[in-house]
């Protein structure tokens, strides 16, 4: 029920127990608050995802199809990015990456147990949308997590091809070299 009161708007609402009481409009009062979170992202923004995001996300990769690849260029080292020598690790029966020296760059994260990855988060649209590739390094001790590095080193075939047990891909590495964070440190899917 509405009712008007020294020429303001009231609404009448009664609650559990029958006792009416009245509100006053809270609506300007409700969107200022609604403007506190958004100012607090433009005055303290977060920092890029890094090893934490990448360690939260499970293996989840479900065979998405073994198949052929379009063939590798020649010359070595060959340069990748995370993802392209991840799904020919773990997905091309042709098994191109055998043999082959590759140079991977991404940063520094590790296990519980001390085994470590050069990792990468790859985006589609912004870092909201941000899902983990990585390759497991043998072979070379592990700089500091966070680091960037370039490592170059030959594929080691694990588990069955399009099943969890291919993943993540290993690399015996031949080098491990530090570098600085790229001006863009995500990957485009």
């Amino acid at each position: 029920m509405r009712v008007r009161t020294g020429g303001r708007r009231h609404e009448e609402y009664d609650d559990d127990d029958g006792h009416g009481h009245q509100h006053s409009p809270a609506g300007p009062r409700v969107a200022r608050l609604l403007t506190l979170p958004a100012l607090a992202l433009l005055l303290f923004p977060p920092p890029a995802l890094g090893s934490y995001s990448a360690e939260r996300e499970a293996a989840e990769r479900a065979a998405q199809g073994v198949g052929t690849f379009p063939a590798l260029p020649s010359g070595e080292p060959l340069d990748l990015t995370l993802a392209e020598f991840g799904s020919r690790a773990v997905y091309d029966s042709e098994r191109s990456l055998k043999g082959r020296t590759v140079r991977l760059t991404g940063f520094v994260t590790r296990d519980d147990d001390g085994t470590w990855y050069v990792t990468r988060l790859l985006v589609s649209c912004c870092a909201a949308d941000a899902t983990t590739s990585k390759v497991e390094v043998r072979g070379a001790d592990a700089p500091a997590t966070d680091t960037w590095v370039t490592v170059t080193g030959t594929w080691r075939p694990e588990g069955t091809l399009g099943t969890d047990t291919a993943w993540p891909p290993v690399l015996d590495a031949g080098s491990v070299w530090t570098v600085e964070e790229p001006a863009n440190p995500y990957e485009k899917r």
